[in-house]
């Protein structure tokens, strides 16, 4: 069931009567509004225009979505590749305007080398567990060139634990890393299987990108917790 893909396909097509509900291990419930996902380079978030910004070469925006970032690169003259694991989201990007799409999760694409990879909306959580991350890390090192950079967003979510009188958080006991999180999405009656998703604060990710023999710098910090981080060989 292609839950997001229908929703983007379905606002594409003029058909829009209600958002994306999200329901997390975290026992938070969310709205995904989808008009957002169709934003313009003027409404998206700081971190999301300096990551285009900073885009050079030919460019793999992996996870595109509704492809508003692929839209905007194509744009600015970028030979940019959509690659969505969702066939509505392709579908939706091909109605949009963008010429080169895949529809294709990121582990089964091993098509071509980029100047670029673009993981944005904390792209890094398709890894799903950190477990994973290393071996999604070593994929995409496959598919840069030597020069090549990735640039990725994502957040820390100790937020969200609460706070002790000493300014600490009391995680859940449990040997899973506090960044896991599984979600499913709600759309016109359709729900989706839980899938994992994961978040990271930046000294992990800054271990994982070491071991893998990445240079990684933090860029930019966002208002909440976010942060945009550079991966370079």
């Amino acid at each position: 069931m292609d839950v997001f893909g229908d929703a983007v396909f379905d606002y594409q097509q003029g058909a829009y009567t209600e958002d994306i509900l999200t329901y997390s291990s975290l026992d938070e419930e969310d709205v995904i509004p989808i008009p957002y996902l169709f934003r313009d380079f003027k409404t998206m978030p700081d971190l999301e225009q300096k990551a285009l910004q900073l885009c050079k070469g030919n460019v793999l925006d992996i996870g595109c979505g509704a492809g508003s970032h692929s839209l905007y690169l194509q744009k600015k003259k970028f030979k940019v590749t959509a690659l969505d694991s969702s066939k509505g989201a392709i579908e939706t990007c091909l109605l949009r305007g963008i010429e080169n799409c895949v529809h294709s999760d990121i582990m089964d694409f091993d098509k071509n080398q980029f100047d670029t990879l673009l993981l944005l909306m904390n792209g890094i959580g398709l890894a799903g567990e950190l477990k994973n991350l290393s071996g999604f890390l070593s994929h995409l090192k496959k598919l840069l060139k030597p020069k090549g950079q990735i640039l990725l967003d994502s957040s820390d979510i100790i937020y969200m634990f609460d706070e002790d009188e000493d300014g600490g958080r009391w995680l859940p006991a449990s040997d899973k890393y506090y960044g896991e999180v599984s979600f499913t999405m709600s759309y016109k009656g359709n729900k989706s299987k839980p899938f994992p998703w994961l978040y990271l604060d930046q000294n992990t990710l800054q271990r994982a990108a070491n071991a893998n023999l990445f240079n990684c710098k933090i860029v930019s910090l966002g208002e909440h917790f976010d942060y945009l981080a550079r991966l370079t060989l």
